[in-house]
């Protein structure tokens, strides 16, 4: 099978040796031998259009006529006609019957990209014709027959779209019959630097130049930026590079001056190569870290919530915050700070009990506040400051901000991931995490 994806590579000019392009690869050349429908998803400038042209090439109708449409770029008044097809007379305009592409294309392939964006009742037709192969034109009543294949695309979920209203539920299952997932390409980033120089010779033949190539630390920043437009956004990054570089081996600072977006970054540590940040940890290791954090502020948040009961019942009061911070670190002539003063604080306080030492014989630095129930203002300020330790919960304010993100931008996942600085799949994850 290895060596069939190769030649299925060469043949169509795919660059990679992801696992997860490899796999995508694969179903799509398993399922290209069969008439099942087949639903492509994937974020914007992946690729989809190239595996559903690989599908068509290598099933039954690779002698057939092959289309591909963005429902998202033909008006909702007109879109029925351009697929259905209509009579003369059916609207203003209609000065003659047409052919849609659904009877143009009998027999070939048809490729719907954005599917997400089609209206309604377009997809009540579209759903028809793939279950029984029937459609109508618009303004007649005669039925008409097609054999058509299709393959769909999106970029957004059509699950979230079928749960707001926006899709129908069996057109989804209809379409899905056989999904294809292809990776973004901030999850092939061993693919990141074979892609960019294949568009920088591309260029280089093209224009007659020679080819600029990139230096150790250039190519980190390439392969660790998270490229949000994908394969579109480092083509772009090639040839602009090719164009305005005057000497052909760029280093990092010659890069930026070109694509100063490589210099952002969504996560604290740095991917090399091979996936690993600069001491060898791999993205499931990451995982395993921010997992642990996320552990650590959980425990955090218990023992906070333990001292406050403490503090509440037994009616302590604790000291402002403000002037804790203020306090500066002792110095190391300061009474105690030595290993010899900790010693003797230790025995001290392993050798006598609580009966030994009354409060009022303990100095006033270390004497507990009591709280006077009858003092307002002590309540008042007890209140401040427990609720104030309250909202400084991270788990509060990450849902706070998701929250608003997605408000900011109606729903659209994919715009609010891009102004939190996070991957539109670790929102997913997060909106699942918070029940948004």
């Amino acid at each position: 099978m290895d060596a069939n994806l190769q030649s299925i590579k060469q043949r169509f000019g795919i660059i990679g040796r992801s696992p997860l392009l490899d796999r995508a690869l694969s179903t799509a050349v398993r399922v290209s031998g069969t008439d099942l429908s087949v639903l492509i998803t994937g974020e914007s400038g992946v690729g989809k259009e190239v595996f559903s042209k690989i599908i068509h090439a290598l099933s039954a109708r690779k002698h057939n006529n092959f289309i591909a449409i963005n429902c998202g770029a033909i008006p909702e008044g007109t879109i029925n006609s351009e697929l259905f097809g209509h009579e003369k007379g059916a609207f203003t305009g209609a000065t003659s019957e047409r052919k849609g592409y659904f009877e143009t294309y009998d027999g070939g392939t048809i490729f719907l990209d954005e599917i997400g964006e089609m209206p309604m009742d377009t997809q009540s037709f579209l759903l028809r014709v793939l279950e029984t192969g029937e459609f109508i034109r618009v303004g007649a009543s005669k039925v008409h027959k097609t054999d058509v294949r299709i393959i769909a695309a999106t970029n957004v979920s059509l699950l979230e779209a079928v749960k707001k209203g926006k899709f129908r539920e069996d057109l989804y299952y209809r379409l899905n019959t056989v999904p294809i997932s292809v990776p973004p390409l901030r999850e092939r980033r061993e693919d990141i630097y074979m892609l960019f120089r294949k568009f920088a010779t591309d260029f280089a033949e093209k224009y007659r130049t020679a080819s600029i190539q990139l230096d150790e630390k250039a190519r980190l920043m390439l392969e660790n930026y998270s490229w949000p437009g994908n394969i579109r956004e480092l083509k772009n990054v090639a040839e602009q590079a090719s164009v305005m570089a005057e000497e052909k081996l760029l280093d990092a600072g010659q890069l930026l001056q070109y694509a100063p977006q490589l210099s952002r970054r969504n996560l604290p540590m740095i991917a090399d190569r091979k996936g690993n940040d600069g001491d060898g940890v791999s993205m499931q290791e990451r995982e395993i870290f921010y997992k642990l954090m996320l552990d650590m502020k959980n425990d955090l948040n218990d023992l906070k919530t333990l001292v406050f009961e403490l503090i509440r019942n037994n009616d302590l009061r604790v000291p402002d915050a403000s002037d804790i911070r203020s306090l500066q670190a002792p110095s190391s002539d300061y009474p105690g700070t030595n290993a010899a003063d900790r010693r003797d604080v230790t025995d001290f306080l392993h050798d006598y009990h609580d009966d030994d030492f009354p409060a009022q014989d303990l100095p006033d630095s270390v004497k507990p506040i009591i709280l006077n129930h009858d003092d307002p203002e002590q309540q008042q300020h007890y209140a401040q400051t427990e609720e104030l330790e309250e909202n400084l919960s991270l788990e509060d304010n990450e849902k706070e901000l998701i929250y608003k993100a997605l408000r900011k931008h109606n729903g659209r996942r994919k715009e609010a991931a891009s102004d939190l600085g996070i991957s539109e799949r670790t929102l997913y994850r997060k909106i699942k995490q918070y029940g948004l």
